[in-house]
């Protein structure tokens, strides 16, 4: 009797394949992309007990751009501010096409 194989498919894979075909897979991407940049910053400022108002202070910039930033639902956030907001936290971004 011969065994059967069977081909383990990752979901992940799959849903992708389902958001490209709704056309909505390069949208999704950015969201989730910006989610978790926010949630990274957020993170580390709550690590190095970084109040919203020193952390904007050491971005240079205004409470509500780094509100904005911070909200994972805006999507209005420039590479310069992502630029700023990792440098304030003693990271850098760093980007990468595959």
């Amino acid at each position: 009797m011969r065994k059967r194989t069977t081909r383990k498919v990752g979901i992940g894979s799959a849903f992708d394949d389902f958001l490209k075909d709704e056309g909505t897979y390069e949208a999704t991407q950015s969201i989730a992309i910006k989610r978790v940049l926010a949630w990274q910053i957020e993170k580390a400022m709550k690590k190095q007990r970084l109040t919203k108002a020193e952390m904007a202070r050491r971005m240079e910039t205004s409470r509500s751009q780094l509100d904005r930033l911070l909200d994972p639902e805006s999507n209005s956030v420039t590479l310069e501010t992502l630029t700023r907001a990792a440098r304030a936290i003693g990271r850098h971004v760093k980007l990468e096409l595959v």
